[in-house]
């Protein structure tokens, strides 16, 4: 009866193979785990391939180098986080009620931070050591979207004349913000129900001062 190799490693099982589309997907997604759980500094082509079970050759194929999965990361969570944020912060709010405005965006965007906690994480929860270019892209962003909020804010019907605009804004603003961090350390504490009637009561307030 032969007798194993007792210097033979045991091979490594191959990956599943993928398209490559669903591939780029998967690695951009380990890269992510690996991100969030080692921060930036754990980041390597070696750790990116053991998070998603592959080899590093498999990486090298969709991407040339680990600062362009990297930057392919960053571009695609952040279009994530806009197209969210284009269905809380309306351009418009019509003749919506500021109350419910508020009340709902706020409830709006604790959900879409609900639904993509990973994505929130890197944006509300910034790790040590992020890169400059992650924090000018979120930098930003927010300023884009307080932009618009300032605008719906400007344009609500029924506000006080006296309002300071600006102010409401970034209260709302850093409001959002703030539940959103809440909700990722704390989801069963700070739910977005309870975010939800806090803001729809302090509206309230407003709107009836």
């Amino acid at each position: 009866m032969p007798q194993p190799n007792a210097t033979s490693q045991p091979r490594r099982p191959y990956a599943r193979r993928l398209p490559p589309g669903q591939r780029r997907e998967q690695l951009i997604d380990a890269a992510l785990s690996v991100i969030l759980s080692h921060g930036y500094s754990g980041v390597s082509i070696g750790a990116v391939a053991r998070a998603a079970g592959v080899t590093r050759p498999v990486i090298y194929d969709h991407f040339p180098n680990l600062g362009r999965l990297l930057h392919t990361l960053i571009e695609r969570e952040e279009r994530y986080a806009l197209d969210q944020l284009d269905r809380v912060v309306p351009e418009d709010p019509g003749d919506r009620d500021p109350v419910d405005m508020v009340a709902g965006g706020v409830r709006r965007f604790l959900d879409a931070v609900a639904s993509r906690p990973a994505t929130w994480r890197i944006i509300l929860l910034p790790l040590e050591g992020t890169p400059e270019i992650v924090r000018e892209h979120v930098e930003s962003n927010r300023a884009l979207i307080l932009e618009r909020i300032e605008r719906l804010v400007r344009r609500s019907p029924d506000l006080p004349a006296d309002l300071d605009v600006e102010l409401t804004a970034r209260a709302i603003h850093d409001l959002a913000e703030q539940a959103g961090r809440m909700l990722l350390t704390d989801p069963l504490r700070y739910s977005p129900e309870r975010y939800e009637r806090f803001a729809r009561a302090m509206m309230e307030l407003v709107v009836a001062d």
